[in-house]
């Protein structure tokens, strides 16, 4: 039986302003442009969507809030578009924001919806998920006890953030895997640092930025600076290690990418449908590093931003790629913030490397195709104290001193003892996890045995 008038009336003008916001989100979407036949579906689509909530509030079994009617009804229109467009009630975008600053609570995974399953693009350095083993590529089918095939990005990162020391549990499936496996985990502060480096033996500098984040840019100058004063003079070579770094925010990839493009050279471009959207990035006046050899690692985890500055210093040959193919993120996407505090993430473009190349749903390929390969754990020195050297036989002389050194060896090998000691223990660690880095170790060949093909030929 039909509401009486009066009631419908009310409820009629209940959704009045539901109307109006709508009207204004079309429009703001470059609806204007449509034509008259066009405005007419728009308004059309409006009209089912407020005689949709008019039934909702007047039949369904329970009391709804009109507020949670209206977050659900956008997300789910926001989620049907790419796997990176979404709402963000207030508590989520007042999280998301955080984020960006690098600390925040949770397990420390990057995420995001692949061929329909909630998928790991990668774990972030130093977390829970990264010490319990998580890797790039795992599909994560249940958090907790529930199923995650009808849970959004938003859901799915609300359920894995918590408190430090509370616990959840990813049920995770893996190529090489007979059956889904558990693995228990337990929240932490996530403190994401950005950029990590260490100088490696020859004069080679190590550089690993794990995020792009508000302050990676000037992260990454400070830690050249310091390579640069470590090996007092300018570096022979560097490694920019951007495996796992699932990217981040635009402008600090593109002011990464200018410490090595040349001045005025395009860095990367975007191409959308608004005029905002079309964007051009090229490298700034200021200091520039010396034109020393780079080699830039990448894997599947590498993503978004990362891909931006692996794309640039490839297209202008200024680095060699070498690695696994990337993940192939080339979308761009802005965050729009509401009247209730609440935030928009809206794919507005897609991003091309200076070549015109798009590296959305393909990635970046490596000039060299390095598969990553598991060593043992045995540190270097163990491995060569196991075989016997000249200065280990009995009576073995030792070298002469040339003239004008002091020969003293025992002095230079204190004074590198010293050198260890400064060393952070981050420092320290970072260091020996490359010497069981097989790519890592690669591309140290690689730029040594440039060095080497230069000096061939030439006088000494």
């Amino acid at each position: 039986m039909s509401a009486p008038g009066s009631k419908k009336t009310k409820v009629i003008a209940g959704f009045a302003m539901i109307v109006a916001v709508l009207v204004a989100f079309i429009a703001i979407s470059s609806q204007q442009h449509c034509s008259a036949e066009g405005k007419g579906s728009d308004y059309e689509s409006i009209e089912l969507f407020t005689d949709v909530m008019a039934i909702v509030k007047k039949s369904y079994v329970e009391e709804v809030d009109t507020k949670k009617l209206i977050y659900g009804a956008i997300n789910g229109m926001l989620s049907s578009l790419d796997p990176h467009s979404s709402f963000m009630p207030p508590d989520t975008y007042k999280e998301m924001k955080i984020d960006t600053k690098g600390a925040f609570g949770g397990l420390g995974i990057e995420i995001s919806i692949k061929d329909g399953v909630l998928t790991v693009i990668s774990p972030i350095e130093d977390t829970p998920a990264f010490k319990a083993g998580i890797k790039s590529g795992d599909q994560i089918l249940k958090i907790d006890d529930k199923l995650t095939k009808d849970l959004n990005i938003n859901d799915a990162v609300k359920r894995m953030r918590g408190l430090k020391g509370t616990k959840v549990v990813l049920t995770i499936m893996r190529d090489g895997f007979d059956k889904p496996k558990e693995f228990p985990l337990e929240r932490d502060i996530i403190q994401v640092k950005s950029v990590r480096s260490a100088l490696m033996d020859g004069g080679y500098g190590y550089v690993r930025i794990a995020q792009f984040q508000e302050k990676t840019d000037e992260d990454l100058g400070k830690a050249l600076k310091s390579l640069k004063e470590q090996n007092k003079g300018e570096l022979k070579g560097l490694v920019l290690d951007m495996r796992n770094d699932p990217g981040g925010l635009l402008d600090q990839a593109v002011r990464v990418a200018d410490h090595f493009v040349p001045e005025g050279q395009m860095i990367v471009y975007t191409e959308g449908r608004e005029k905002d959207s079309k964007m051009q990035f090229t490298s700034k006046k200021g200091s520039k590093e010396p034109a020393y050899p780079i080699v830039v690692l990448i894997n599947g985890g590498s993503a978004s931003a990362s891909e931006i500055v692996a794309g640039a210093l490839q297209d202008h040959k200024r680095a060699i790629v070498m690695g696994t193919q990337s993940f192939g993120k080339g979308s761009v996407q802005t965050i729009i913030p509401l009247s209730d505090d609440s935030g928009l993430r809206l794919t507005t473009a897609r991003y091309f490397t200076p070549k015109g190349r798009s590296i959305q749903a393909k990635g970046i390929t490596p000039d060299i195709v390095v598969e990553r390969v598991e060593l043992p754990k045995e540190s270097v020195a163990k491995k060569d104290g196991m075989h016997l050297r000249e200065k280990d036989l009995e009576n073995h002389f030792e070298t002469e001193a040339k003239p004008g050194t002091t020969g003293d060896v025992k002095k230079e090998e204190k004074k590198d003892a010293k050198k260890e000691e400064k060393k952070d223990e981050r420092t320290q660690r970072l260091e020996e996890n490359l010497k069981n880095d097989y790519q890592a170790m690669r591309a140290f060949d690689l730029l040594k045995g440039w060095e080497l093909i230069k000096s061939m030929g030439s006088d000494k």
